[in-house]
Formats: C-alpha cells, sequence, structure tokens
C-alpha cells in the first residue's frame, strides 16, 4: 500500500530514493523507484519505455502499476482532462493496454478490471 501511495513521488515532487529509503524502508523505495520513469526522456520516451519495462518489474511494482493504470481508466472515464481531444483519450487507453498486456498474469482480478474498463472507451467516440 505504501509504494501504491507512493508511486509517482520521485516524478512528481524534490523527493528522493535515498529520502524514500530512510522514512520508508528499501523495499518500498525499490517498488516506487521500478515504476518511476526517467524523467530526463522525452515524454513519448518515457511512454514507449513503460510499455518495454513492464514485463521485467516485480510482482509488488506489477500490481501497483496494475492498480494506477485501472484508475486512470477510471478517471479518464469518469472525468477526463478538459484540453485532451477525443483521440488522445482514445491513446491513452490503447497505451495503457499495451502496458498491462505486458503483465498478464500478475492478478486476473485485477487484470479482469482493467479490461472492463478498457472495453468503455468504445463508448468515448
Amino acid at each position: 500500500m505504501c509504494a501504491a501511495i507512493l508511486h509517482d513521488t520521485v516524478e512528481d515532487t524534490e523527493t528522493s530514493y535515498d529520502e524514500l529509503v530512510a522514512t520508508f524502508g528499501l523495499k518500498i523505495a525499490d517498488i516506487v523507484m521500478e515504476v518511476t520513469d526517467d524523467k530526463s526522456l522525452h515524454w513519448t520516451e518515457r511512454k514507449e519505455a513503460q510499455v518495454n519495462h513492464a514485463p521485467h518489474i516485480s510482482r509488488e511494482a506489477k500490481l501497483v502499476k496494475l492498480a494506477d493504470k485501472i484508475c486512470n481508466l477510471r478517471d479518464m472515464l469518469a472525468c477526463p482532462p478538459a484540453n485532451w481531444k477525443i483521440e488522445r483519450r482514445v491513446a491513452y487507453f490503447h497505451w495503457a493496454a499495451r502496458v498491462v498486456e505486458g503483465m498478464r498474469g500478475t492478478n486476473a482480478s485485477m487484470e479482469t478490471i482493467f479490461d472492463a474498463l478498457f472495453s468503455q472507451h468504445e463508448g468515448m467516440t
């Protein structure tokens, strides 16, 4: 749970890996780092890196990433960003599906929830 709550901390704040280790321990910090994007990359490269990296992260990190993608799809369906055109929202759904595809077999229940949300994107157009 801690890693899930902290999953965007390094990306979105000035918090360092060492601070995470000192406060939450090595295991939590390592999971957070597994799901942290490399902000030195252009956003398109970061998104592609997630697709390529997802199959190789720990089971714990995959659970965090699955939960994040589920939450993001729910948000996108319920209250999409006002400045995102429909094409961008649909593209997000397809990109998220590519990330999740590399983590299949991690948690059947979460994958079923993701799939149900993904199927709803067709109603967005």
